[in-house]
């Protein structure tokens, strides 16, 4: 299993990931690049407040992050460093399942 904190990050990234809305926030920006809160809610069925709402649990996941543009617009940006914890974290469970199954093949097979 891996490290309670690789495991906690995963956990941030997955609850994340379970909302719809949040996945299509993170589309909208792996698309088109940073974006404000108001250009998201331009591309996206849902108002400004809603998409801040998103982006704060985002970014409290890691998964994205502000920065400062012209004019004090704020900016969000993709992170994949999280995104790779739970990639690892998936990885490491495939291997688990994959040495189990293997064994109860054997076992069967025998």
């Amino acid at each position: 299993m891996p490290p309670p904190d690789l495991e906690a990050t995963a956990e941030r990234v997955f609850v994340a990931l379970a909302d719809p809305t949040r996945r299509a926030i993170l589309a909208a920006l792996a698309t088109h690049g940073p974006s404000t809160a108001t250009e998201l809610a331009d591309r996206l069925p849902i108002t400004r407040q809603a998409i801040a709402k998103h982006l704060a649990l985002l970014s409290d996941a890691g998964l994205v992050a502000a920065q400062q543009g012209e004019r004090r617009r704020v900016r969000f940006r993709l992170c994949s460093a999280p995104m790779q914890v739970a990639q690892q974290f998936l990885a490491a469970l495939a291997r688990d399942w994959d040495g189990s199954l293997a064994a109860l093949q054997r076992h069967l097979d025998g």
